[in-house]
């Protein structure tokens, strides 16, 4: 308990770099890498994460130092050179994008472990440490690395803060943006930058290998629990200095742990849960809203043809048994059966003696499915001219999702031809999310 007090109030100066550096690496690069989410450049972001090390070793064979700042340039050269290579090659010949960015994602992280490879043969004392870049190493982190973070993380949260209104608009209609004289190639170039930059930031942390993955999975994760952009890029940062916060503690309170790792699984782990959780667009979610929507399809299904029996002989309260209704609609037994009990439940069909009538409120609801389909069926074959014998299938699954201001759209529709639909050629009551999905 005392260590994890001690964790949590930073008493120890190491604590607090590692603490406060994870921070600013989650932090800067979700939000980067949520306009890479956006612009689909996900593949570029671990293709350049991967390139980064040729550019490392470059910098340590001509400085002789581990100097963040000079690898950093470093790696700013290889990561760009690389981009630059990419849409070359795209751009220039018959090869793909994710062809190319396969190409020079293998290449250049091949070269860049033979260089590591020549590097640790050379009998350079001061490359022990530099294999930490291939796989972080947050808890090596000292005064002068958090300071080298924090001003590349302030840089890259500032640019993105003078620069939202152009980045977003660019992510999300680039054709306008150009249509309205915005420099498009010139904000790519700098996303483009900014891109690299968030990589070189976290390999010290995180390590050139993992970087891709946090780059985008926190945006990933946001993504699934909003649709708007701002609330997007606060809610991946925010599950980024959380993955952070959380692999620097387990990597302090259980030894021999990787900081880097450990953050990568953390905010995996949120992605995961996000995409089953997510009350909107989570798996569990859709699903649920696929079950309602089976459910008020066999309901009104079931009305609807209850309905259409009582309008052949006019006798809607008439009793119809189950063999009667699975000859004129197929369907499972037991199905059609749970429908009715549910019907029964809501007061909408009643059951005397195993045969089945609708209520006087059923009557309503099955009229108002019946006259959805015809009004439908009105529209396609005269508004799009499709035959009237193709047009009944497609009623059938457009009925249950028209929603009330369609209906009276529709029904204007036919007023204007002069048409006169069913027995209830009038207007359909308006019920709020009666028909909505």
């Amino acid at each position: 308990m005392d260590t994890f007090l001690k964790f949590l109030f930073l008493a120890d100066p190491n604590i607090r770099y590692v603490v406060v550096g994870t921070f600013l690496l989650t932090s800067s690069t979700a939000v980067v890498g949520s306009f890479a989410l956006l612009k689909k450049k996900v593949l570029v972001g671990d293709a350049v994460a991967h390139a980064v090390l040729p550019g490392v070793c470059l910098a340590f064979i001509l400085t002789g130092t581990k100097n963040l700042f000079y690898l950093a340039v470093g790696a700013c050269f290889s990561g760009g050179l690389s981009l630059v290579l990419i849409d070359s090659i795209s751009q220039s010949s018959k090869i793909k994008e994710d062809t190319a960015i396969a190409l020079i994602l293998s290449v250049a992280f091949g070269i860049g472990i033979l260089m590591l490879t020549a590097i640790q043969h050379s009998g350079n004392a001061a490359q022990v440490g530099l294999t930490n870049f291939l796989f972080g190493k947050a808890a090596s982190l000292v005064r002068s690395d958090l300071q080298s973070l924090g001003a590349l993380s302030l840089l890259l949260l500032g640019v993105v803060w003078v620069f939202f209104k152009e980045f977003t608009l660019v992510a999300f209609d680039k054709a306008f943006a150009q249509a309205i004289g915005l420099p498009v190639w010139w904000l790519e170039l700098l996303m483009t930058v900014l891109t690299v930059l968030s990589i070189v930031i976290g390999i010290r942390a995180v390590g050139i290998l993992l970087m891709a993955a946090m780059l985008v999975t926190p945006a990933a994760a946001a993504r699934f629990w909003t649709d708007s952009l701002p609330q997007m890029l606060i809610l991946a940062a925010v599950l980024g200095m959380v993955a952070g916060w959380t692999g620097a503690l387990v990597s302090y309170l259980i030894p021999a742990m990787p900081t880097g790792p450990w953050i990568v699984m953390v905010v995996s782990l949120i992605a995961y849960l996000s995409f089953l959780l997510a009350p909107k667009k989570g798996l569990l979610a859709r699903k649920l809203r696929q079950h309602r929507h089976q459910q008020k399809t066999l309901l009104e299904n079931i009305l609807k043809l209850l309905y259409e029996l009582g309008k052949e002989d006019q006798q809607f309260c008439k009793g119809r048994s189950l063999e009667l209704l699975i000859q004129r609609r197929p369907m499972c037994r037991r199905t059609l059966l749970q429908g009715l009990r549910r019907l029964q439940k809501q007061g909408l069909v009643q059951c005397q003696a195993q045969q089945w009538s609708l209520t006087a409120i059923g009557e309503k609801k099955g009229q108002e499915v019946s006259t959805l389909h015809e009004l439908w069926e009105f529209y396609l074959a005269e508004y799009l001219r499709i035959k009237p014998d193709h047009v009944h299938e497609d009623a059938e699954s457009i009925e249950h999702i028209i929603t009330p201001s369609l209906a009276l759209e529709l029904q204007r529709l036919l007023q204007t031809s002069k048409k006169t639909i069913g027995p209830s050629s009038g207007n359909i009551a308006p019920e709020k999310n009666s028909h909505a999905t």
